[in-house]
């Protein structure tokens, strides 16, 4: 059996996927053990369900953002996220924004949209796209019949020429935008496209090819402000230097990249918590960074008329709180009681939250004492863990690497020896 080629790989038990991989890969094992650990801890059938192939559960850490006062209520957000700092500067974000009304958002219908690729050969495309329009009241019904709840709210066409240089001429494109309700969509929406697409090349005689959803969803924007007090950052200075670092981020795309990591690590962290599709997040954000041909910071900075920092933030929020994994995987379903929204658009809205508050958090750490003081102390501890420290010396480990300026494995490991030759606590 040619297991590296997958070959009835899929037709084992984890036990002898686990032998087999064995075999291939030379694990100790340990390592096989951690592995079914791992697949056992969500139940293997759900995982083997989730995924083809599967082997394991790859673990991230999950902890809670708190502090957060979005529209007037209170909110405990989960998020799952291997980076340190993240949780701790978010909720230090949202403890300031408090002071001045917490952070005030709203959301979008949400609108999904639906592309049906049409190939017109030799026909005029202007002739096909009447022949499309003037039957859109048989589209919509041919949509509905495969949907119980999301409908249909609009149908418009429109002509793409082909860029690649292959010479594939003008294609119509058919689009529906479809209210997916609390449902992130992706199901649906491809399910309305191809019955609608199996219409569109009975009316026109058309080939169509691809009938998919677009995660590009600019018809599902999320919007977030907060206002930050100026006396809590520390004076008009530390306002300014913000203010320098965010016109960096608008004007110049080596630091709107990393201006932008930093708004999708509060983004990917919660997405990831409550089971949405972060790809298509991540996607549809950085596209809309380059919305104006130029890709530039997703957030705005400025001062209000009292000389405190606000920012904003506008972002396509495509996420659901029914269906998809938030019903097979217990650790998302859980994230969402945690957080007790009502409704996708409520979801979207925290999710906007909580990325504002980590994009203002890296910005005053670099406006102030920079980004790694905090950032490697909290790192230090895992040094101290790699190292062989256990229990509370792994925070004598950390102040100690952190007080001399040597954050590394090596003096780690030199630390435990010295310490523990002396006779310090390490249970």
């Amino acid at each position: 059996m040619d297991v590296a080629a997958g070959i009835k790989f899929r037709e084992l038990s984890l036990t002898d996927r686990l032998d087999q991989i064995k075999k291939n890969a030379s694990l100790e094992d340990r390592d096989i053990l951690f592995l079914k650990d791992s697949a056992q801890s969500l139940g293997f059938d759900n995982v083997n369900r989730m995924i083809e192939n599967a082997i394991g559960v790859f673990h991230v850490p999950m902890g809670i953002a708190t502090n957060f006062l979005i529209n007037d209520i209170d909110y405990l957000i989960p998020m799952a996220i291997e980076e340190p700092s993240v949780i701790a500067a978010t909720s230090k974000a949202a403890k300031i924004a408090r002071l001045t009304g917490g952070f005030h958002a709203e959301a979008d219908d949400p609108l999904m949209i639906g592309q049906i690729q049409v190939i017109p050969d030799d026909k005029p495309h202007e002739a096909i796209s009447r022949k499309i329009l003037d039957k859109k009241d048989e589209l919509y019904r041919v949509a509905s019949s495969r949907a119980r709840s999301s409908k249909v709210e609009e149908i418009q066409v429109r002509a793409v020429q082909d860029e690649s240089q292959l010479g594939m001429g003008t294609m119509i494109i058919v689009e529906l935008i479809i209210n997916t309700h609390d449902a992130m969509g992706a199901n649906v929406v491809n399910t309305m496209c191809e019955a609608v697409g199996q219409a569109i090349e009975s009316i026109t005689g058309c080939r169509t090819i691809l009938k998919i959803l677009s995660n590009y969803s600019v018809r599902r924007l999320v919007r977030c402000r907060a206002t930050f007090s100026r006396n809590q950052l520390g004076g008009d200075n530390i306002v300014e230097r913000i203010l320098y670092a965010y016109a960096l981020a608008y004007s110049d795309v080596y630091r709107a990249v990393t201006h932008n990591k930093g708004i999708m690590n509060g983004i990917d962290a919660v997405a990831l918590a409550t089971g949405q599709d972060y790809r298509a997040i991540e996607a549809a954000a950085h596209a809309y960074a380059s919305r104006g041909g130029r890709y530039r910071s997703l957030s705005k900075w400025w001062r209000d008329e009292n000389g405190n920092l606000v920012g904003e933030l506008e972002i396509p929020m495509a996420v659901g709180i029914v269906g998809g994994v938030t019903k097979v995987h217990q650790m998302a379903a859980t994230s969402l009681k945690i957080l007790k929204v009502n409704s996708s658009q409520e979801l979207a809205i925290v999710i906007a939250s909580v990325g504002l508050a980590q994009n203002f958090a890296a910005l005053l750490a670099l406006a102030s004492d920079g980004i790694q003081k905090g950032h490697m102390k909290l790192h230090s501890r895992n040094i101290a863990f790699m190292a062989g420290a256990r229990g509370n010396m792994i925070d004598i480990i950390s102040e100690h690497l952190v007080k001399e300026d040597e954050v590394n494995l090596s003096r780690a490991k030199e630390l435990l020896v010295k310490f523990s030759q002396n006779g310090q606590i390490n249970d």
